[in-house]
């Protein structure tokens, strides 16, 4: 190991994912049945914020996913897939960040429409269609990504991940609940 490799900045160090089927899980009781919960995110924050529910889009483009996100889907190194980065505002406050990853071979087909959301939340889509299958969650602490330092205050916050599979194929979202949302 070398001296540079040795120092490893905190906020890239990455915990593990923990599946939900996987015991232990040291998730607080309030934040169980919104981290662990099977069902439409989106449905819940709509709910819970009374209906002031809105997406902004922060980005939305072909790119290089991580390398956690290759593994999760089992790309090649150099694939590019649909990135979309969004925050989930309930009563206007950042309440989560989501980043679903879509491979280019979900985007041909009856699933083209996903390049063109604008503003519509993916989960919505999701859940409506009954060919689509959840695959297990998977729960980790975080800091935000330091993009949304101007939007959130930094420190850890719970994130949930799973695939989803469109025919078979997988896209994986990923969902952080930022400080300002509280169960």
């Amino acid at each position: 190991m070398t001296a540079t490799s040795a120092k490893i900045d905190p906020r890239r160090a990455l915990p593990r994912w923990q599946r939900q089927t996987r015991a232990p899980l040291t998730i607080p009781p309030p934040w169980q049945p919104w981290l662990l919960d099977q069902g439409s995110l989106t449905a819940r924050l709509v709910a819970a914020s009374g209906g002031a529910f809105r997406v902004e889009v922060l980005a939305q483009a072909l790119r290089r996913p991580s390398r956690e996100e290759r593994i999760a889907l089992d790309l090649p190194a150099r694939q590019v897939a649909l990135v979309r980065e969004v925050l989930l505002r309930g009563r206007d406050e950042p309440w989560v960040y989501a980043r679903s990853v879509i491979p280019l071979a979900v985007l041909h087909g009856r699933y083209g429409f996903l390049r063109r959301l604008g503003t519509k939340p993916l989960g919505a889509l999701l859940f409506r269609d009954a060919g689509i299958r959840r695959g297990a969650i998977e729960v980790t602490r975080r800091a935000p990504p330091r993009f949304l330092s101007t939007v959130v205050e930094d420190g850890p916050a719970w994130v949930r991940r799973s695939l989803f599979y469109l025919d078979r194929q997988p896209l994986l979202v990923a969902e952080m609940f930022l400080p300002g949302f509280s169960p």
